[in-house]
């Protein structure tokens, strides 16, 4: 079973440490960027599927304010929900801002289509 400190053997497959230049079993140097491509595109799919999801928790439940909560941003949903979204008129706004891309979760980071 793989671990997080290891990586598989890009000529013969065998399970060998992440940082290992030359594979102890076949000899074949390793590249990095397999690992390194992939990583990239998990995060890309990643930062998609937290825009759809947030798209959609702001078109369905916006009035509620379920978008804010699932990106973290607590108090103002809790505002939003006790506002019901203010009035349709916040949450509104929140799904256009979605949509262009310029939404960020609590931690400042961008969610965006990708």
């Amino acid at each position: 079973m793989k671990q997080e400190n290891e990586k598989y053997c890009t000529e013969c497959g065998a399970l060998i440490n992440i940082k290992a230049e030359i594979c102890p079993k076949c000899g074949v140097r390793q590249t990095n960027q397999p690992t390194q491509s992939s990583s990239i595109i998990d995060d890309l799919s990643e930062q998609k599927n937290k825009w759809i999801i947030c798209l959609v928790l702001c078109w369905f439940l916006g009035i509620f304010g379920a978008h804010r909560f699932y990106s973290g941003h607590i108090t103002i949903g809790v505002i939003q929900l006790l506002t019901v979204g203010g009035c349709g008129i916040w949450s509104l706004i929140d799904f256009i801002i979605i949509v262009s891309g310029n939404y960020k979760d609590a931690q400042g980071n961008p969610i965006k289509m990708g």
